[in-house]
């Protein structure tokens, strides 16, 4: 089995921390290039680490960046604050890396969201793509179809297209519901709708969702918070099931206890 290591440089403590992983997995754990520049040595490519377990060390966005840049499992450490898709606190370090050195642990699987702006792919999301308005306090209107039929058409600072996995985040905050991640949907939710029937819509993951703006407008596409591009009306953005899976190592964590735990503060 073999481990990478990446690290959000700007966390406090980062060398640290570091070190400690290092100390407990041995020097033979690749290290990104980023990190590497703190620590005085080489480094590798995130995409070019040739590894079977990704550690990250920080929070939530360190993994969200680290499932664009690999398909490795990843085994988040958390540095940050709420840090949901980590499973390795720090008061916990020791135990659950000697855990990961013996096998002691599960690989769970999610799904992504494909997103093609016009005939291109873009990243996969493993959270979700945001369409938002590029100025502030600026509305904009947004056709929203599934499968070939209109399912929306609203006026919005944006639109969220989330996955199980994102439904805890963005899509949550906009009033979306919150998704099992064993089941394969995605959420439409609407960001600031100006309408009161206005309300998240929950499609099949196998669907394909259109969205298109209207008139001669632009607007910010985001993708898992990591990646922004310009779209304008003259795009056309869809979302659809990516054949690639988010992986995660476990350590037997309950989804709702987690949920209790980190989304009641």
């Amino acid at each position: 089995m073999k481990f990478g290591l990446m690290a959000n440089p700007d966390i406090r403590e980062v060398k640290e921390i570091v070190n400690r992983v290092i100390g407990i997995m041995g020097d033979d754990i690749s290290i990104c290039e980023e990190l590497a520049v703190i620590l005085g040595t080489t480094g590798t490519p995130v995409e070019d680490m040739d590894v079977d377990i990704l550690i990250t060390i920080g929070g939530d966005g360190t993994i969200l960046k680290a499932l664009q840049q690999s398909t490795a499992a990843v085994a988040g450490i958390n540095a940050g604050l709420i840090g949901f898709l980590t499973s390795i606190d720090l008061e916990e370090l020791e135990e659950k890396l000697t855990r990961l050195k013996t096998g002691d642990y599960e690989i769970e699987e999610r799904i992504k969201l494909r997103v093609n702006l016009n005939d291109k792919r873009l990243l996969d999301c493993a959270n979700e793509g945001v369409l938002h308005t590029s100025h502030v306090s600026k509305m904009r209107r947004f056709d929203i179809f599934v499968d070939g039929d209109r399912a929306l058409s609203l006026r919005a600072d944006g639109v969220i297209i989330s996955t199980p996995t994102g439904s805890t985040c963005y899509s949550m905050s906009a009033g979306g519901p919150i998704i099992d991640p064993g089941v394969e949907a995605f959420v439409i939710a609407s960001i600031a709708p100006f309408g009161l029937f206005i309300r998240p819509i929950v499609v099949p993951a196998k669907s394909e969702i259109e969205v298109r703006l209207q008139r001669d407008k632009d607007c910010v596409l985001v993708l898992d918070g990591q990646e922004e591009l310009a779209v304008t009306s003259e795009d056309v953005v869809k979302f659809s099931l990516s054949e690639n899976r988010s992986r995660f190592v476990k350590f037997g964590e309950e989804f709702y206890k987690r949920c209790w735990e980190n989304l009641t503060l």
